[in-house]
């Protein structure tokens, strides 16, 4: 096995690699991040030169970072560790809710990562439309393990996602299989054909790359924040659609429920950072209390509305 490339980054905060590169994990068991036993925070990524391995530790008693890679898209995915890592955020003019005050107080450190990964990020939340978790991670799980490849150096069990080419050719039974239904595949698809764009899409403003992204079918509004958030470090991408973001942060700060509509006033005296709030209370887990059985995953694969 070769040695990996490696960098030493000294952020100017102290930065929670877990909390940051965590956003990436798509449930406990996606085959492309692992947590290793030495603390690391393991990622298996298609960058644009080519598959990595990449490892991501913080020592606090150094006060820096130090990541490892392996593979051809070593050296592209340390120049952007720290911009990975929240090096670009700026949380000047934050300015929490009072009732999320001591939660910032204790995320003062988190910082929002940008991958500029866009396909990265968009085939698993297009995935993840109006099913539950459980069912996405699974479809999600079997698309990486029959369709993608190993990571590249260490066996740590690490997959990368297939690209834009081979999402292309998976017929349509075999997304049924997987399980993932026709109202999930085709918008997949169709960001399939036309990846490279998206990609450069990227490199635009944050309202620029929402247009583009959708006007293809089936992307909403949901779809597009997920995919900013994670892929372009949009401080102000909200979630708006989502089953349970809306009435948690509702709960959070005002002590009930609330809609969407409602959501968009309650947040609106915090743009440019009304993703911040949602991760909050996401983080802190201050939504409303969950009561009864948990919704079951589905035994029928019907077309879904998109998000």
């Amino acid at each position: 096995m070769s040695s990996p490339r490696t960098r030493t980054w000294r952020p100017d905060w102290p930065c929670p690699v877990g909390q940051v590169l965590g956003v990436h994990r798509r449930g406990a068991g996606d085959p492309t991040y692992r947590v290793l036993a030495d603390g690391s925070h393991a990622r298996g990524i298609r960058t644009p030169e080519g598959p990595v391995t990449l490892a991501v530790a913080a020592d606090a008693e150094r006060g820096c970072v130090v990541g490892r890679a392996w593979g051809p898209g070593a050296e592209w995915a340390l120049e952007r560790l720290p911009r990975m890592l929240g090096a670009d955020d700026d949380v000047d003019g934050f300015e929490p809710p009072e009732a999320l005050a001591s939660t910032w107080h204790r995320h003062r450190h988190w910082r929002l990562g940008t991958t500029g990964l866009v396909m990265e990020s968009l085939v698993p939340t297009i995935i993840e439309q109006k099913v539950t978790g459980q069912e996405a991670f699974a479809g999600f799980r079997r698309l990486v393990r029959r369709y993608g490849e190993p990571a590249p150096g260490p066996e740590l069990g690490l997959w990368i996602q297939p690209d834009a080419a081979t999402l292309r050719q998976v017929p349509s039974w075999e997304w049924l299989r997987l399980p993932v239904d026709g109202g999930r595949s085709r918008p997949l698809l169709a960001a399939a054909a036309v990846a490279p764009a998206l990609e450069r899409a990227g490199a635009l403003s944050h309202a620029e790359f929402d247009r583009r992204l959708r006007t293809l079918p089936r992307i909403g509004v949901w779809t597009s924040a997920e995919v900013r958030s994670r892929a372009l470090g949009d401080a102000d991408a909200v979630s708006f659609g989502d089953y349970h973001v809306a009435k948690d942060i509702g709960w959070a700060l005002v002590g009930e429920a609330v809609d969407d509509d409602a959501l968009a006033e309650l947040l609106e005296p915090y743009r440019p950072h009304r993703h911040r709030i949602q991760h909050l209370v996401e983080a802190a887990r201050l939504g409303r209390p969950r009561r009864g059985p948990r919704m079951a995953p589905r035994s029928h694969l019907p077309g879904r509305a998109h998000r």
